[in-house]
């Protein structure tokens, strides 16, 4: 059974709190991704806003950090296949310019 202590924040740390959980929008009206900097502040604020007579259990703290590395490498990953892909594509293009002028017919 879990049970939720009341705590009174101070105002900065309401603010913060209020601004993280403000969806943010970007000029194209798509959602702002979170990034390591989102996730530090995340972080630093669970900390702080914790009871300290009973903190936050180290297992789900790692299990947090694990899932954030994890995503950080997943979108890593994605960069690097669409950089290989526009490779890729830049060199079909260059094969195929070879091709045409190849087999083009001579005067």
């Amino acid at each position: 059974m879990t049970t939720t202590a009341t705590t009174s924040l101070t105002p900065a740390a309401q603010a913060t709190l209020d601004r993280l959980n403000t969806p943010s929008r970007l000029k194209g009206g798509g959602m702002q991704t979170l990034g390591q900097a989102d996730f530090l502040k995340l972080l630093t604020t669970q900390l702080t806003m914790q009871d300290p007579l009973e903190p936050t259990d180290n297992k789900e703290m790692l299990a947090q950090m694990a899932q954030f590395s994890a995503l950080a490498a997943q979108t890593e990953s994605g960069a690097t296949l669409e950089d290989i892909s526009a490779k890729l594509d830049r060199l079909i293009e260059a094969q195929e310019a070879t091709a045409r002028a190849v087999t083009a017919p001579q005067p």
